[in-house]
């Protein structure tokens, strides 16, 4: 899985050795363990996915992670970005709107003793104000929209990246804050499930 990533231009050794460390068979649902190191993405509970390895390793290159860095993640899912992160960045607040997903992924986050990993069930478009701001934030559904609230829970000069557009399509945005102002750069084509709360798409049938 290394080599393919290198071939598709990931350079970050410290992302690279994180991939080489979290084992993403404790991630995977059982019946597709055989493929959990195919760089594809692969179904979990609830209608989601976990995405492919080169998604994760390029949304986390690009987030330059600092060992002290305070890091929010939108859609915990399986658990296996969190872990990436959890590898880099000094603590993850991960939100998951689906209690079914979050119970899997801190089995299996305990199991790998990410103890730098606090998990929450809840409207992850609203973000989690109470231990904003954050040095980096990473969406990892689909936003309708430029995410304002999440923006603001963002430090000064932070990092956040998250896809947005269509729900078959999307760009993959990165953003840097600063001051008041949003950066923006597109950085290529994704496809994410839907962000769904009460600032991505309205219902839980999109």
């Amino acid at each position: 899985m290394l080599t393919q990533l290198e071939r598709r231009g990931i350079r970050d050794t410290r992302v690279l050795e994180a991939m080489r460390k979290v084992k993403r068979h404790h991630f995977v649902d059982p019946a597709f363990r055989d493929r959990a190191y195919d760089d594809t993405p692969l179904p979990i509970d609830e209608g989601q996915t976990i995405s492919q390895p080169y998604v994760v390793a390029r949304m986390t290159s690009l987030l330059e992670l600092q060992p002290s860095d305070k890091v929010l993640e939108i859609g915990t899912g399986s658990g296996y970005q969190a872990a990436i992160i959890a590898e880099l960045a000094h603590k993850v607040f991960s939100i998951e709107r689906h209690m079914s997903l979050l119970q899997k992924a801190r089995k299996a986050l305990d199991e790998q003793a990410y103890t730098n990993v606090v998990l929450k069930q809840g409207d992850g478009t609203i973000g989690w104000a109470e231990f904003a701001p954050f040095d980096k934030i990473i969406i990892t559904a689909a936003a309708p929209k430029f995410p304002k609230t999440l923006f603001s829970q963002l430090k000064d000069q932070g990092l956040m990246i998250f896809p947005m557009g269509e729900m078959r399509m999307q760009e993959l945005v990165l953003i840097q804050r600063n001051g008041e102002e949003a950066i923006m750069k597109e950085v290529g084509q994704v496809s994410f499930v839907p962000l769904v709360g009460r600032e991505g798409w309205a219902n839980n049938t999109v």
